[in-house]
């Protein structure tokens, strides 16, 4: 009994554990905003919907590219360099994406040089400050959402940007906790999280 006892306690703390973690690797600051932009403090339309490109990129536009359609952004920003040299950008490939689901061309903005996530951060907002962008919604995966929205944050002295993480891809879900490739992503995005969250730097 007294073993079974431990073990409740053990899974009990994992549990708690792992949903802390993915809760703060995921922030979500439209979860309390209804599908569509509103007057509401925090729902209001912003002056772009920013994806990045990295692990599942398809995802990460089609999340952008629906906030987009049902009004929250101005703009249409896909951050991202070529994952293979000889192809075109990640952010040329999102962008055909948006034009295949039907968004106006002139709508776009592309940012082709970037390579990791502190230069999608320090590219992007200086298309927001060539642009007049002052607000912004950043769309990647739930893993990486805190640590590209404080990379954002750290830049974005004009701009105001919300989180809107893709909630499940190829990479990851709510059961993210059951896998070993679930915890070989989190821990390094726990880790990069917290380095910038007490001001120091990443490069990944």
């Amino acid at each position: 009994m007294k073993i079974f006892k431990a073990f409740l306690i053990v899974a009990a703390i994992f549990l708690l554990l792992s949903w802390m973690i993915g809760s703060f690797l995921g922030p979500d600051d439209l979860a309390q905003c209804g599908a569509s932009p509103s007057s509401k403090t925090g729902c209001e339309r912003a002056g772009a919907v920013v994806a990045i490109s990295g692990g599942d990129t398809k995802a990460r536009a089609a999340e952008a590219i629906k906030l987009f359609q049902a009004g929250w952004g101005e703009h249409l920003i896909f951050s991202g360099a070529a994952a293979d040299k000889s192809g075109p950008s990640n952010a040329a490939v999102m962008k055909q994406q948006a034009i295949d689901a039907g968004i106006d061309p002139n709508a776009i903005i592309v940012e082709e040089l970037s390579e990791t996530t502190t230069e999608n951060a320090e590219k992007t907002t200086n298309i927001f400050k060539q642009n007049g962008i002052t607000s912004a919604i950043l769309v990647t995966s739930a893993y990486h959402e805190r640590r590209a929205t404080l990379e954002f944050a750290r830049r974005s002295t004009g701009a105001k940007v919300r989180s809107h993480p893709v909630a499940t891809d190829k990479q990851w879900s709510s059961w993210w906790w059951l896998t070993p490739s679930g915890w070989a992503l989190a821990i390094p995005e726990l880790a990069s999280s917290l380095v910038l969250s007490t001001g120091g730097v990443d490069r990944t």
